[in-house]
């Protein structure tokens, strides 16, 4: 069952980040079309620079949700490795608990905003102002699941320790 839960994560990662590359793509393509229509149409589409926006918000939420799970986060390194293993293995676990902290703050948070600005249009796209806002809860989703995912590791890296230490005495 652990190898799947790890295999599952990946996939979600790979998944979050397919979709940050593909806002990220579309979002220069409409910046593009903005540039194009303003200097050679000279009739700058209305609607490009809030869906850039919309966009980029998708996009760097889930790229720094997957930042979480392959630890691109910042950290005092130096300080952490000047631990013996068993500090560093608690500096990790603090670490962990503050980023999936952080992680539901972002769900219960966004999540408010997402729902109270649901019936708010965005004028320019005809859509609700809340898809401005969703990708913090799916983000602080997805960072508290990651920031899981490196608990259960490192207690799963602790058994697996333990069971061969026993073994090889």
């Amino acid at each position: 069952m652990r190898p799947q839960f790890f295999k599952v994560m990946s996939r979600i990662a790979s998944i979050s980040l397919l979709l940050a590359a593909a806002g990220l793509v579309a979002m220069t393509i409409i910046i593009g079309w903005q540039v194009w229509g303003r200097y050679i149409l000279n009739d700058t589409p209305h609607w490009s620079e809030r869906l850039s926006l919309v966009l980029m918000n998708w996009y760097i939420l889930l790229a720094a949700a997957v930042g979480v799970r392959e630890k691109f986060h910042l950290g005092l390194v130096l300080v952490r490795d000047s631990f013996g293993p068993r500090v560093k293995w608690f500096a990790e676990l603090i670490t962990n608990l503050l980023i999936g902290g952080f992680g539901v703050v972002m769900v219960i948070y966004g999540s408010q905003i997402a729902i109270s600005t649901w019936t708010h249009v965005i004028p320019t796209l005809g859509v609700p102002t809340s898809l401005f806002y969703l990708p913090f809860p799916v983000a602080g989703a997805l960072i508290v699941v990651f920031s899981l995912e490196h608990i259960a590791g490192q207690f799963s890296q602790s058994s697996d320790q333990a069971q061969r230490t026993g073994t090889d005495q």
